[in-house]
């Protein structure tokens, strides 16, 4: 493979200690409001609960390090580059196998990169000698973490994966996998789809099938998760509608408060993951804050947002994706496509898993699967190339 070319920067992350001793004094004042009127079960019924947060808040301050996060970046390698104007941050862990596969993963929202830097050496550098490994980009979304904020509309999730063909191709890499979920999960159905002369197969947790299509021929099963989907989107999907709408409006309380910031991404960690009442009975609380405190250090609560506001409900229905696919769909992820409906958009599925276990954070929830997972789909998507 070819070396960065020079429009490529390596690149450190190194907060302030002005900016961690602000986060600190805003965190030592925080004036919450009452306690929810409901005690569950579930305990959650009316969001974060006052308990768990003002424990979280007090963890925030006084023991988690931020620094020890800094430095598991700078250790798996971060770069920036401009594309079409706009600066565009991401980790390159290169692999030392000869024959690995390039291969691109996109976070969403309210993640970040931070999801994957627990799974990148096991991608790049697997034990076991007979599983891929790949050469593994994962950029932040514009408007995300150290990617610059877009001054103007028109970054969409059609021109984000554009950029990312051109990211791919100046690491020279011409041709590569692509993983995503959420937004992520969107993005990669749309490089797919736009371009599959670059694109040599994909994996996503988030397989989204065109729209209107019959329930008539699903099993009972399927028709449940079509109903758990619907009921999402008709109920709980407030925040969506929020960030689609007025994200300049929430955006204010997201960057001036840590609490508020953290109560707004907590709240989705809690309901999405596949847990009993806490996200932290799969997920460490300070992996969870690792991509709380990026959002806080970069003020992107949001440019984050904004997402929304350029692609909410906009992917193309007539889109069809014709590249080897392996999709996998998680039992406690907040929407579940059945596998005719998908064959509806994905034209050449070459695996398909339904886990015992596992949420809208695989990554973070289950991280040793979701390598496994990853390995077995896209090696299956690559031998469906050749």
């Amino acid at each position: 493979m070819d070396h960065p070319t020079s429009d490529v920067q390596a690149f450190e992350a190194h907060a302030s200690e002005a900016d961690l001793d602000d986060l600190r004094a805003r965190l030592a004042a925080v004036r919450p409001p009452e306690a929810e009127t409901v005690h569950g079960p579930p305990r959650w019924d009316q969001g974060v609960p006052l308990a768990d947060l003002v424990e979280l808040v007090d963890h925030w301050r006084t023991g988690y390090d931020w620094r020890s996060f800094e430095a598991r970046l700078d250790r798996l390698g971060q770069f920036h580059t401009t594309i079409d104007g706009l600066g565009i941050h991401f980790l390159h862990r290169r692999s030392a196998r000869a024959d690995a596969t390039p291969l691109l993963l996109t976070h969403g929202w309210p993640g970040s990169i931070a999801e994957f830097t627990d799974v990148l050496d096991g991608l790049a550098d697997p034990e076991d000698a007979a599983a891929p490994a790949f050469h593994v980009v994962a950029p932040s979304l514009p408007g995300f973490g150290y990617s610059d904020k877009p001054a103007t509309t028109g970054w969409g999730t059609e021109k984000i994966a554009a950029a990312w063909v051109e990211l791919m191709d100046r690491l020279g890499y011409r041709e590569f996998a692509a993983h995503g979920g959420d937004w992520g999960g969107v993005i990669t159905t749309i490089l797919g789809g736009r371009f599959p002369e670059h694109v040599l197969g994909i994996h996503t947790t988030t397989p989204q099938a065109p729209p209107g299509l019959s329930t008539d021929g699903l099993t009972a099963a399927e028709r449940t998760w079509t109903e758990e989907t619907r009921d999402f989107w008709r109920n709980r999907a407030a925040y969506a509608k929020q960030q689609a709408t007025r994200p300049q409006t929430i955006g204010y309380s997201l960057v001036d408060s840590p609490a508020g910031l953290l109560a707004w991404i907590l709240d989705k960690f809690a309901e999405w993951t596949d847990t009993e009442d806490s996200p932290f009975e799969t997920i460490p609380r300070d992996r969870i804050l690792d991509d709380v405190t990026l959002y806080w250090l970069t003020r992107t609560g949001a440019s984050a947002a904004r997402i929304y506001h350029e692609s909410h409900n906009s992917l193309d229905p007539e889109l069809r994706v014709d590249v080897p696919s392996a999709l996998t769909v998680y039992p406690r992820d907040i929407e579940k496509c059945p596998r005719a409906w998908a064959q509806q958009r994905f034209r050449q599925i070459v695996r398909w898993r339904t886990p015992e276990t596992g949420g809208h954070f695989p990554s973070l929830e289950v991280p040793g699967y979701f390598v496994e997972d990853l390995q077995e789909g896209l090696a299956a998507a690559l031998a469906a190339r050749r």
